[in-house]
């Protein structure tokens, strides 16, 4: 694919980056030197010097013959502009991320693609709703929720009193009569391989497991995993930024108990104004014993949601010092997550993967509908609408010439999740859930085209 990404930032230098891996013919614009430097020395992709709504420069990106474009700056108005002079020049397809919500809130009152942009992202309001299900699903690390909820993605860390542990996976579906979750992907702890798990894998404690769950499956989990699960209720936000605002925003409104603590005075009035339902606190949160004062010990759950990686981690681990049962930071450098579970920080979610994730699955072959790289995890895990004529139509899953480095985690059918094993058969208009390894990717889109 021929992909135009306008902003050398944190997101599009690491959507350059993802996509430079896997040999996607990427050309980066920006006005930054430093930032396209960087991008020309260590990525294997074009760079152009100047304004992304500039059409001689998008001409020179040859705007015309390109699939994608990207619109990824720190200007919403930038991005929306780009999108609409790219579409007009010929571009097949068009991303433009934005801060103000407010246009996606409203996306049914105004026909944004019929303006030349066919997708809006904001990577703020991805956060805020990765926390969110992160807080529903208090005692697992990783969320991500599929048409809604009818599959579940699931990630854990399993701890010693796991029922199953020093079992096979094959052994510990039969824990249970009605098999309601299905494991897709494995990373042992202290190592950073990834593993597709096949019946004979054998479960360790201390494994990142992540599984595939129904509604009904979440239950099941926590007692195969030996975790609890604990109701989240008192919330504490350590910063007023974006992110931090959203989260409350949205926890308010399902009745979360909120206590919001900003450092910038006029920020914490402004924030006050706009929350009434959050208690807004003007005070530095890396102290210590300003969060005591504010009876951090009495909290269910911790978030640190600053724009520093450093100050997040460290106040994450004084609340999880306080035993409160949920901490979530969030962090830019994504060598953290290497050190989220050793530390002993429940989460690390990251904009930028978040917002790569989303986009991703444009790149994607077949009818790919969602997306996500596990944090920390080498694999993908997508969502493909099965064609009358794709080659996975009107087979038995055990049938399918499917690589080992991939698994189906599930199938949506008729607007219900079914935990799919090998004697399912796959029609046309399912959506199936597959987890994949890098290298595996190329087959399975072909199974799915």
């Amino acid at each position: 694919m021929k992909i135009i990404i306008a902003g050398a930032g944190e997101v599009g230098i690491h959507l350059a980056k993802l996509l430079s891996y896997e040999s996607q013919n990427i050309t980066l614009i920006d006005t930054n030197k430093e930032s396209l430097a960087y991008a020309d020395n260590h990525l294997d992709i074009r760079v152009l010097r100047g304004d992304a709504t500039s059409i001689s420069i998008l001409k020179d990106a040859q705007v015309d013959d390109s699939d994608l474009v990207i619109g990824v700056t720190s200007s919403e108005t930038t991005n929306l502009t780009l999108c609409m002079l790219a579409k007009q020049l010929g571009s097949k397809r068009t991303i433009a991320r934005i801060s103000n919500t407010e246009f996606i809130d409203n996306k049914e009152l105004i026909n944004f693609p019929q303006l030349g942009i066919d997708e809006l992202i904001s990577p703020e309001e991805l956060a805020a709703t990765e926390i969110q299900m992160l807080l529903s699903k208090s005692a697992f690390n990783d969320t991500y929720e599929f048409e809604d909820g009818k599959l579940i993605m699931i990630g854990v860390s399993l701890p010693k009193s796991a029922p199953f542990v020093g079992k096979m996976v094959k052994e510990a579906a039969k824990i249970f009569s009605e098999i309601n979750f299905m494991p897709i992907a494995l990373q042992r702890m202290g190592t950073q391989f990834t593993l597709i798990p096949r019946g004979d894998t054998v479960f360790k404690e201390g494994d990142q497991v992540y599984f595939i769950t129904t509604k009904e499956g979440v239950d099941e989990l926590y007692k195969l995993t030996g975790k609890k699960k604990e109701e989240i209720k008192n919330v504490m936000i350590l910063g007023g930024s974006k992110v931090g605002y959203k989260t409350a925003r949205d926890l308010c409104a399902s009745n979360f108990n909120v206590k919001l603590i900003e450092k910038n005075k006029e920020k914490a009035f402004d924030l006050a104004d706009e929350l009434p339902n959050a208690l807004i606190i003007n005070g530095d949160g890396r102290n210590a014993e300003l969060l005591e004062e504010e009876s951090l010990q009495s909290m269910d759950a911790f978030i640190a949601v600053t724009g520093n990686s450093e100050t997040n981690i460290m106040s994450c681990l004084v609340a999880k010092s306080k035993f409160i049962k949920k901490t979530i930071a969030l962090v830019e450098n994504m060598n953290y997550f290497q050190l989220s579970h050793s530390i002993g920080i429940d989460t690390l979610i990251n904009k930028k993967l978040l917002a790569a994730n989303h986009i991703f699955r444009h790149v994607r072959r077949g009818e790919v509908v969602a997306l996500m790289r596990l944090n920390n995890l080498n694999a993908e895990i997508l969502e493909f609408i099965v064609k009358p004529n794709s080659k996975v139509t009107g087979s038995v899953i055990r049938e399918l010439d499917f690589p080992r480095m991939a698994t189906i985690g599930g199938v949506i059918r008729d607007d219900k999740g079914i935990i799919a094993l090998g004697g399912f058969e796959i029609k046309a208009g399912d959506r199936v859930v597959v987890c994949c390894l890098p290298k595996a990717i190329q087959k399975i889109e072909r199974l799915f085209l």
